[in-house]
């Protein structure tokens, strides 16, 4: 345990490429970042500006959108700078920050497409109570719960690591992450670990709760043709996004489980990256382009707004 130190930064992951090819993922990062930024704030504006959207399916989307928004901040100005910076160093406290925003983003995520999976049950298993079930406060003890929940786990995962005595720097990879941070212990990670397998098993429950909603669904729809209706045009989206987001947090894990060195760069780059990419870019789409009212109203905002901006500029 003599050559434990405590180190004030950590080095990333990076891209081996030349400076033009770093400039050219740049350009598409900004890109892809603003296209997030672009596609989360206008639904988030729309929802929140119109009255006739401020039901549960809407505010718990809009939600959705936030955090989209939340995780990516927490990844892409980071990544941008180090895309153009000779060193890829980021200070302890950064990389614990970097690591809580990214991962609370996550959790959040999961735990909101499972409050709204609850709420299309109610919706469709139980229309007549719907109003009754899905009432102010019930809304937002699912929101807090949906927030909470994420930001209490990320939270006593980074206190447990905290507490850890680091033998080395490096994180293998582009972004700051828990359990590369605890496979730099030099000590025993039995409590990180420990603790590890509780949010599984906390995490697979959420499962298994969705799942069980979807089951009640399928039989619902199976018996009555309007919900089957209800089913394609509310349930469908939400499905997608849960599908996509679960692949892409496979991606993940497996990444920090089991991508070799063997692998291709590339490829590890992109089971690493894929999560931060793909569903804050394809929520919004699929919501936006799927239920009719958003899309409406999404669309008139901006036509609305492109005409006032025309007007002011012909004056």
């Amino acid at each position: 345990m003599d050559n434990i130190s405590h180190f004030t930064v950590f080095t990333l992951s990076e891209l081996e490429d030349s400076m033009l090819v770093r400039h050219t993922y740049f350009t598409l990062a900004l890109a892809v970042y603003f296209l997030i930024i672009l596609l989360n704030g206008i639904l988030i504006a729309t929802i929140l500006l119109e009255k006739s959207l401020h039901e549960p399916m809407y505010i718990f989307l809009c939600s959705l959108c936030i955090n989209g928004l939340f995780g990516t901040t927490g990844f892409y100005p980071k990544f941008m700078y180090d895309l153009i910076s000779d060193t890829h160093v980021i200070s302890y406290g950064g990389c614990s920050l970097q690591f809580f925003v990214i991962y609370t983003s996550a959790m959040c995520e999961f735990t909101t497409l499972t409050v709204m999976s609850y709420d299309r049950y109610v919706a469709i298993c139980r229309p007549l109570d719907y109003h009754s079930v899905m009432t102010n406060n019930t809304l937002m003890k699912l929101l807090l719960f949906s927030w909470l929940l994420p930001v209490f786990s990320t939270s006593t995962a980074l206190l447990l690591t905290n507490q850890l005595s680091l033998c080395g720097s490096h994180i293998d990879k582009l972004y700051c992450d828990n359990l590369s941070m605890v496979k730099l212990s030099c000590g025993p990670t039995i409590n990180n670990n420990s603790y590890g397998f509780f949010g599984l098993a906390l995490y697979v429950s959420l499962v298994i709760l969705i799942i069980a909603s979807y089951i009640k669904l399928i039989i619902a729809c199976v018996k009555s043709t309007e919900s089957k209706i209800k089913f394609m045009h509310t349930c469908l989206p939400h499905l997608l996004s849960l599908i996509n987001f679960t692949i892409a947090l496979l991606f993940d894990v497996m990444y920090v489980r089991y991508a070799s060195k063997d692998f291709p760069q590339s490829l590890r780059n992109f089971m690493a990256l894929e999560f931060l990419i793909i569903p804050p870019v394809f929520n919004p789409l699929i919501y936006g382009l799927k239920l009719t009212e958003v899309r409406k109203r999404a669309f008139r905002a901006v036509k609305v707004k492109g005409m006032d901006l025309f007007n002011i500029k012909m004056r």
